[in-house]
């Protein structure tokens, strides 16, 4: 039955639950509350039906519009393309665009402390883990100033909504400032937009203030989609649209890199992750518009970076 409902592992939450016959999509999306005092929220949980579409995160636009929206920006696609200025190489500049990433299942707490040693001593911006990891590395990097990002819905990006607000909501109390979700990859490649919007938009709300990266896995995807998935993502209010999981295929290319830029809005930004290993591939994600790199040879970079001053 619809409606709105508390929830024990969610107590700063509720959530909206849809109806099977698609008067509201069949999902769940969790809403952060925490701002609002309960006996007022109590008090509004009384009035009509009208105050569930505030909470639920309906698609801003019906499928046609959708696709008029995402043809509009493939026409607009610019012949050529900027080249963007990548910080000097081996600086602090340069090693806060990277995200320090480890995300191998069979990940160990020695490999998790080692990635946030190694973090702290290169300056990067983020580590990078699963969500069993995110307390631990929190806590490593305490005072350091650096953050530690979770990935959302790793790595296929077919999790139920529910579970991927789950899991956004227990990263985020643990500490991740910022989530690396993925976008339901089968349903973009079906245009079935108004159900990714509402997927990337549901985690947006259980996570407001955390910065959140959508990633697209580039390498599955045409052109069409690549434009499509930016389009969504920046209507729910993401920061990031990000090239790749680093599992799903080829990874970051230049060209995927170029194309997101070119169709994102003047508030979001690129992240080129997926086979990054050596300097000059960071470099020439970055002067294609990349502004931050996820990688697990961070290291190896910074090193290869400093030997070329």
């Amino acid at each position: 039955m619809a409606g709105i409902y508390f929830r024990k592992d969610f107590p700063r939450s509720i959530y909206v639950k849809g109806n099977k016959d698609q008067s509201m999509p069949e999902a769940l999306a969790i809403v952060n509350v925490e701002s609002i005092k309960r006996n007022r929220f109590l008090d509004a949980l009384r009035v009509q039906s009208s105050f569930l579409n505030l909470l639920y995160p309906m698609s801003r636009y019906t499928q046609a519009e959708w696709r008029a929206l995402i043809e509009e920006a493939e026409r607009d696609t610019p012949s050529s393309f900027p080249k963007y200025k990548a910080p000097t190489l081996g600086t602090t500049d340069f090693a806060k665009c990277i995200d320090h990433t480890l995300l191998k299942l069979d990940a160990t707490e020695e490999q998790v402390d080692q990635l946030c040693d190694e973090a702290r001593t290169y300056h990067f911006l983020s580590v990078c883990v699963r969500l069993k990891w995110v307390h631990r590395a929190v806590h490593n990097l305490q005072g350091s100033g650096i953050v530690v990002a979770c990935v959302v819905g790793f790595h296929e990006g077919t999790h139920s909504t529910s579970d991927k607000t789950t899991e956004a909501n227990h990263a985020a109390s643990a500490g991740a400032s910022e989530l690396d979700m993925v976008l339901n990859i089968p349903l973009l490649k079906q245009q079935r937009y108004s159900e990714v919007y509402t997927d990337v938009a549901a985690v947006r709300n259980v996570a407001p203030s955390v910065v959140l990266k959508v990633i697209l896995e580039t390498a599955q995807l045409t052109q069409f989609d690549i434009i499509a998935g930016c389009k969504i993502a920046d209507a729910a209010h993401a920061d990031f649209v990000k090239t790749s999981t680093g599992f799903g295929g080829q990874g970051a290319t230049v060209e995927n890199v170029r194309l997101m830029k070119s169709v994102i809005g003047p508030n979001m930004k690129v992240k080129a992750s997926g086979g990054i290993k050596t300097v000059d591939e960071c470099v020439a994600m970055m002067e294609a518009g990349a502004e931050r790199i996820g990688t697990s040879n961070g290291v190896w970079i910074m090193k290869e970076a400093r030997d070329l001053l």
